[in-house]
């Protein structure tokens, strides 16, 4: 493709960046799309065609639709000149740099984004910033009516990660290749915005970094120190900081650079126009010798002292010192330069994604409100990240949905992005889950916590969800998952709330006046439906219609769970959403008569179907029997000709509770992913835990059938494989506990 500039006539924007997606408080909502493009070895990851943005034509008009009119946008240079320097692809960018313009959003283009450039280029490359330099003043010109810029993001970030850790190329672990890295960086940076100023005289340098503290004992407080200076070097180094009386300046001769080349920031330095603070839950740490106090998995040392390296959230009595506010409010005492908020992202449930956006929102507003000159606050992971949980470093296809969740490879809006529209055009949003803090601010998060204890939101009456299904697995999973997540509940039986009576429910609902219900209850033995029908179609079907009609009344979101056995088995494929039920038993009947019901009383309903779920908590599951019989050295019988979706419990809990609060309706699938006959997840449990498969045998049914489910609306849930491995690991009954008649009722649903 051509170098020169990209021909398209202006447009007039009926708003100004400025004017638009600012809330009433003055504070501006921006957006961010995760576009990591990583190499690790001689694999390149890139987190836009990951998460299908490179696919998808209508992502930009859904982002506008938030009202945001500021957005970190990737121009990256490996993606434009992969090959070679002389070779540049721009036709994706030229589309939709062009689409940014009509939606009227500004775009702070981003050139290189945690990468160390393409295969002619890397981080410990002197010429590393001529190169990024290269493509800066080529982006200029090919789209000169941009005015900011990210050349170089998290240069600190990058590159302790790829130089002093070794999880990204170019994988070296040592303090010389690590301030080699930086450097490097901080001179693309400088290089790159004095060749987009020869084009853009005005443009402005936006530059993001995690500036995470580190708090210590006593004993380790010179590891503290150490960390705590060096999580500057980046922002002092551009500022022309580093001079020749700075702790750092000889650190980085020792690293091999000269005088001349450090030099050069103190005369001409490249101050940002923009400090953006990425901050996450994880940036702040505590260090502490005394290892055996915290998870295994915490373990770290520096070749003088052995300690855990711990979120310093976790630790009692630091509340005072750690949060978005207190590292915003540092930053702004060191440089004295505008602030923004320039990722947040929290990897986590619904309802916690929507605590941290607030948390961080209502902090960045309080410091403006200070005198802080605090611009924007920016939603990071608008589609979401991939296996971000790993550093990208595995392939676990572990995705974090964002504002919108991207699974079925089209955008169905979450919370987090009704919270983001809501900020962007009101300045505030309010939703029941906030009236508790989040985990970092609860007790129960301590490793050595103090009595524990949900913490209330300030001046927030609690409002409850109602569980039916008080004595039931699913009811008891919900009611344990909703007190991890801090989410208020009432968990009631039939004396509570009677489903199938009518003045029960309406009873019920203006007693504890919840602000949604979760239906667990019903019959569930599929065995001895055939003869207890009657009861059956009251409990499963009139009972979910009754609750829907009174929720319908109320305007309250509802959420009843369905079977695989809606469908007769004979399609050959799992079963999707749209399949049409086809039930061969009394039960299955029930099931299907239930959810029609249920979406004609209320079509804002949640009809979650699932199959042969087990879970940690009982042993009234299939998954359980297996390794109770084997355990005991007992011959096992499972069927090799049904194939199902096996489902963990706590998957669709949390999976259920995510999309309650996204607002979701209709019918849904979630099911882990993995079609398996009885026999095979037998097998695969059984080996899971190391016992002996000899024992297992199959058995034949008359016909092979295939119940399992898949989804044309988001696969939800991670693998089976994954979901084992759990269970085995989180399982809290051991497997030889049961009793003969939880086997029969087990066998009874095979």
């Amino acid at each position: 493709m051509d170098l020169e500039q990209h021909s398209s006539s202006p447009r007039h924007h009926a708003q100004t960046a400025a004017e638009a997606g600012t809330a009433a408080s003055g504070l501006q909502v921006w957006g961010g799309i995760e576009c990591t493009f990583v190499r690790i070895g001689n694999e390149f990851r890139d987190q836009l065609d990951e998460t299908g943005h490179l696919r998808r034509p209508n992502d930009l008009e859904a982002i506008a639709g938030l009202g945001i009119r500021t957005l970190r946008f990737p121009v990256l240079m490996e993606a434009i000149s992969p090959d070679s320097p002389q070779q540049c692809d721009w036709r994706w960018h030229d589309h939709a740099l062009d689409k940014l313009r009509r939606l009227g959003i500004a775009p702070i283009a981003g050139l290189i984004h945690h990468g160390s450039g393409p295969r002619y280029t890397d981080l410990l490359d002197p010429g590393f910033g001529a190169q990024v330099a290269l493509h800066a003043g080529r982006v200029a010109r090919r789209y000169p009516w941009i005015k900011r810029f990210t050349p170089v993001n998290e240069p600190l970030t990058t590159a302790r990660f790829s130089g002093l850790y070794g999880h990204w190329y170019p994988h070296t672990q040592d303090t010389a290749s690590f301030l080699r890295c930086l450097y490097n960086q901080c001179n693309a940076t400088w290089l790159s915005m004095r060749a987009i100023r020869e084009v853009i005289p005005d443009a402005e340098l936006v530059q993001t970094e995690d500036l995470g503290k580190v708090f210590s004992t006593p004993l380790l407080q010179y590891q503290a120190v150490y960390e705590n200076q060096r999580r500057w070097l980046s922002l002092d180094l551009l500022c022309g900081r580093i001079d020749r009386s700075h702790d750092w300046y000889q650190a980085f001769l020792d690293a091999g650079l000269d005088q001349a080349a450090m030099d050069v920031f103190t005369r001409s330095p490249c101050v940002p126009d923009i400090v953006g603070i990425n901050h996450y839950l994880t940036s702040e740490r505590f260090l502490d010798e005394n290892v055996a106090h915290y998870p295994a998995h915490h373990a770290a040392g520096n070749g003088r002292h052995c300690y855990a390296d711990v979120e310093a959230v976790r630790i009692a009595g630091l509340d005072g010192e750690v949060g978005p506010g207190e590292r915003l409010r540092e930053a702004w005492e060191r440089y004295r330069l505008p602030l923004a908020v320039t990722e947040v992202h929290h990897g986590c449930t619904r309802d916690e994604q929507v605590r941290w956006l607030l948390q961080v929102w209502r902090a960045a507003q309080q410091l403006r409100e200070e005198g802080v000159d605090m611009r924007a606050v920016t939603v990071w992971a608008l589609l979401g990240a991939m296996d971000w949980s790993s550093l990208l470093v595995q392939r676990n296809g572990a995705y974090e949905p964002g504002a919108f969740d991207v699974r079925d490879d089209s955008l169905r809006l979450t919370a987090l992005g009704q919270a983001t529209r809501a900020l962007a055009l009101d300045g505030d949003y309010d939703h029941p889950v906030l009236q508790r803090e989040g985990w970092w601010r609860r007790d129960s998060r301590h490793y050595r916590p103090h009595a524990p204890a949900l913490a209330l939101a300030p001046g927030r009456p609690p409002q409850q969800l109602a569980i039916t299904g008080r004595t039931g697995t699913l009811g008891r999973a919900f009611s344990t998952i909703c007190e991890q997540r801090g989410l208020d509940h009432v968990l009631l039986g039939r004396s509570g709330m009677d489903i199938a009576d009518p003045d029960s429910v309406e009873a019920a609902l203006d007693a504890h006046r919840p602000w949604a219900v979760i239906n667990t209850a019903g019959f569930v033995r599929v065995a001895e439906a055939a003869s207890n029908a009657e009861r059956c179609y009251r409990e499963n079907a009139s009972g979910a219609e009754i609750l829907a009609r009174a929720c319908a009344r109320r305007g309250i979101p509802m959420v009843t769970f369905s079977s695989d056995l809606v469908f007769n088995g004979q399609l050959g494929r799992a079963y999707m959403e749209s399949d049409e039920p086809s039930p061969t038993c009394v039960y299955g009947n029930s099931k299907a008569e239930a959810e029609r019901r249920v979406l004609q009383a209320w079509d804002q309903a949640l009809v979650v179907r699932t199959s042969a779920f087990f879970g940690p908590w009982d042993s009234y599951n299939f998954v359980h029997a297996v390794l109770r019989e084997l355990a005991a050295g007992r011959r096992f019988e499972a069927s090799d000709n049904l194939h199902v979706s096996p489902t963990y419990v706590p998957d669709l809990v949390h999976a259920s509770l995510d999309l309650l609060i996204d607002q979701a309706s209709g019918i849904w699938h979630l099911a882990n992913r993995g079609l398996l006959s009885w026999h095979e997840l037998a097998d695969r449990a059984a080996a899971e835990a190391g016992l002996q498969r000899s024992l297992l045998a199959r058995c034949a049914q008359a016909a092979p059938r295939v119940t399992a489910l898949s989804s044309e609306r988001g696969l939800m849930l991670p693998p089976i494989e994954h979901a084992l491995s759990r269970f085995i690991r989180e399982c809290t009954v051991p497997w030889h506990t049961g009793q003969a008649q939880q086997r029969a009722a087990i066998r009874g649903a095979m």
